[in-house]
């Protein structure tokens, strides 16, 4: 099925240039292509215009679970024909094994699992082996380790009107695709039987459950009905059946691993007795006895994905299984904020090795559990064809791949795909601009065709970048006060950033004292006071934002027409080329918008932004000029606070979430948790991520109260009696 996209717009500036292009490099199979759009350029727009045109199943990666839901919701739009997955870590909580052995102390893995999202995530595996118009946002953890799509796929079960099936037969298939009977409380992953009748709710639907009827041996009917309701919604010619799990293993496959898992515990624990490490072999062979028995007994144990090396039949050291081998070979792969994403994907494996070793140094864990990984870089880059890098400021990785002048640059991993570290003769390095000698390894060696960057510089909305001023670092505080003392006159906003935590707060406080409204933002603040604080900031509740560094990605905020960046001239990762261009890129969505560098030298980053910005003005200024074009800042309707809803339940005369009575009746309380929980999922159902974690610690907040505060009786209005 072709992909069918659906907008009231057309592609206007620079969008309807990149799309030729990026299409054309990718129909002559180009391995990499990057668009570097400008923040405000509709970089979306033109994703979803190339996906319709390349026709392929596509992969779009975002480094933020919160982004990814951004572009998650607009692609739904563009594409509402169209399968439109989202694919993100299912935990709402996550405290992963790990061990310290200076203090020695085991931390217990931990985690809060978000149903909405392990549906969302079947559905996407199902859609993958059914249908060839798939799109999937997902986050970094589509490189996590996940079941086999063989095993997977093999247990699917399609069942159509006719088919020659007894009751029995499907009944034992949906166990073995980890489905359980109950008769009484239906819900996802569970199927209920009433005579002749099989109603299955599958793990991948919301509200809506599976009635197949049998008659003699035959599937006589089957139909779509409500889950709540039982009402009939459709009459099905087929249905297929997914597993309810994401792990699904064969009982032949589960069987042979416990007998692998037992040969690696024996030599493992022959090993630690051999170098007189007795504890180790004592706490290595008790932990393997009880996840065994528990295997045996269950069919699963805690922390079981640590033995996914032996399920799934993989040798020593090969990749894991991973959403990308739900893909066709040929699906397109599109990197969005490239430049964040592509050290995240890098980065992934180390970390994830140093923490686990540490656990089977001293016993913990099995060898074999370091094979249950992200994948390495270099592996990510063998299982995906064409990249799309999409950033406004792409990294080093992705102009050395995709620019035609740097593929004289010679270069291949200096290891093989097993890890093995390749000889001299193998290796290969690259001349960096310095004239040094150096091996890289995140560098494709495979690539073909000619690489292309394509800009996406011109505006729909003709919007010039901001004007760059620079000021001396002298007095740098009080003309920032003066600076914001007259865009608050404008009835405007800014946004001032510093180097350190306690800078933005002393800042914060002097700022305050002078008559603004102020507040401060950086890592301290939990994730949903910070939404609350950018909201407020749109409210003009707050007319100045101090933090440590502002260039999220994402930060929309078009009421700002001023960003200063104090000591502008300390070179670093807080004020390097990158984080200049997307600081000032804040200031972009308002008419007025200008970003001031206070600095006493100009440095190569500061050089850079004045050259890249002058260009662009210049370039976006001649477009307006030829076509007539006047600039209107960006608007935008400002979002709900997180807190609305608390309020009008205060209004009601419910309860105040914030403090928990000591006294409240044990039915009151129960019976707020109750609401709370429905509410919190209804949130995660509409990836409000922030609302739903921030309900949970309320809940958290009921269950258990405060003892360091005073508590506030609450009454109730009276309940009516039935």
């Amino acid at each position: 099925m072709a992909f069918e996209l659906v907008s009231d717009y057309q592609p206007e500036g620079d969008q309807a240039q990149a799309i030729g292009k990026l299409a054309k490099s990718l129909a002559a199979g180009n391995r990499h292509q990057t668009l570097l759009g400008v923040t405000g350029s509709g970089k979306t727009f033109t994703m979803a215009n190339l996906i319709a045109l390349h026709g392929k199943p596509t992969l779009i990666m975002s480094h933020n679970k919160t982004l990814a839901a951004q572009l998650y919701s607009e692609f739904r739009n563009f594409f509402p024909h169209n399968a439109v997955e989202y694919f993100v870590s299912y935990f709402d909580y996550y405290q992963p094994e790990a061990y310290i052995p200076r203090s020695d102390t085991y931390i217990e893995k931990d985690s809060s699992i978000n149903e909405e999202i392990e549906r969302l995530r079947l559905s996407t595996m199902g859609s993958l082996l059914t249908r060839e118009d798939t799109i999937v946002v997902a986050s970094v953890s589509c490189i996590y380790g996940l079941g086999s799509p063989e095993d997977y796929e093999n247990l699917m079960v399609p069942v159509w009107s006719g088919q020659q099936l007894t009751r029995e037969a499907f009944i034992s298939s949906l166990v073995g695709m980890m489905f359980e009977r109950n008769d009484s409380a239906f819900g996802r992953g569970k199927f209920r039987v009433r005579g002749d009748v099989v109603e299955v709710h599958p793990a991948y639907l919301d509200e809506t459950a599976i009635r197949v009827e049998f008659a003699d041996d035959v599937v006589e009917r089957i139909t779509s009905i409500h889950t709540l309701t039982g009402n009939k919604i459709e009459l099905l010619e087929k249905h297929t059946f997914f597993p309810a799990k994401q792990f699904v293993t064969p009982g032949d496959k589960m069987r042979h691993a416990t007998v692998e898992i037992r040969k690696e515990a024996d030599a493992q624990v022959a090993k630690f007795e051999h170098e007189a490490k007795l504890l180790e072999a004592q706490r290595l062979r008790m932990r393997t006895d009880y996840d065994l028995d528990m295997m045996a007994e269950m069919g699963y144990c805690q922390g079981i994905e640590n033995y996914s090396r032996h399920i799934t039949g993989r040798m020593p050291g090969e990749r894991p299984y991973t959403l990308l081998d739900f893909f066709p070979r040929d699906f397109l792969l599109i990197i969005d904020e490239s430049h964040a994403t592509i050290p995240q994907i890098g980065g992934m494996y180390e970390g994830d090795k140093s923490r686990k070793t540490v656990l089977v140094e001293h016993g913990f864990r099995l060898p074999s559990a370091l094979d249950n990984r992200p994948l390495r870089f270099e592996e990510f880059m063998q299982m995906t064809g064409q990249r799309l890098y999409v950033s406004a400021t792409p990294g080093p990785f992705e102009l050395t791949n995709s620019r035609p002048e740097n593929r004289a640059f010679i270069a291949v991993n200096t290891k093989d795909a097993a890890g093995r570290t390749l000889p001299a003769s193998q290796r290969r390095i690259r001349v960096t601009p310095s004239g040094n000698l150096e091996p890289i390894e995140k560098f494709d060696p495979t690539r073909r065709g000619t690489p292309l960057v394509v800009e996406q510089i011109i505006r729909p909305t003709g919007l010039l970048d901001p004007v760059i001023t620079l000021r001396p670092l002298k007095g740098q505080i009080d003309e920032t006060i003066e600076l914001c003392r007259q865009r608050v006159e404008l009835h405007q906003r800014v946004l001032v950033t510093t180097l350190t935590k306690k800078t933005a707060e002393d800042l914060s406080e002097y700022l305050q004292g002078t008559g603004l409204k102020v507040r401060y933002i950086h890592a301290d603040i939990d994730a949903v006071e910070r939404v609350e604080i950018l909201r407020q900031l749109r409210a003009a509740t707050v007319d100045v934002l101090v933090g440590i560094n502002l260039l999220r990605e994402g930060l929309d905020l078009p009421e700002v027409s001023l960003v200063c960046i104090l000591d502008a001239d300390k070179e670093g990762f807080l004020r390097n080329e990158t984080s200049l261009i997307q600081t000032a890129g804040r200031a972009a969505r308002h008419l007025g918008g200008e970003c001031v560098l206070f600095c006493d030298q100009v440095t190569d980053s500061i050089q850079t932004l004045l050259r890249i910005t002058s260009e662009r003005r210049a370039r976006q200024q001649a477009h307006n000029e030829e076509h007539g074009i006047t600039p209107q800042s960006v608007k935008r309707a400002l979002q709900h606070s997180l807190h609305t809803h608390e309020k009008e339940r205060e209004q009601a005369n419910l309860l105040n979430r914030s403090l928990v009575a000591d006294n409240m009746e044990a039915y009151d309380k129960l019976r707020v948790i109750s609401e709370l929980e429905g509410e919190m999922r209804d949130a995660s159902s509409r990836l409000e991520f922030e609302r739903a974690a921030h309900l949970r610690d309320q809940i958290a907040a009921l269950q258990n109260p405060p003892t360091h505060t005073p508590a506030r009786t609450v009454k109730y209005p009276p309940r009516k009696k039935h």
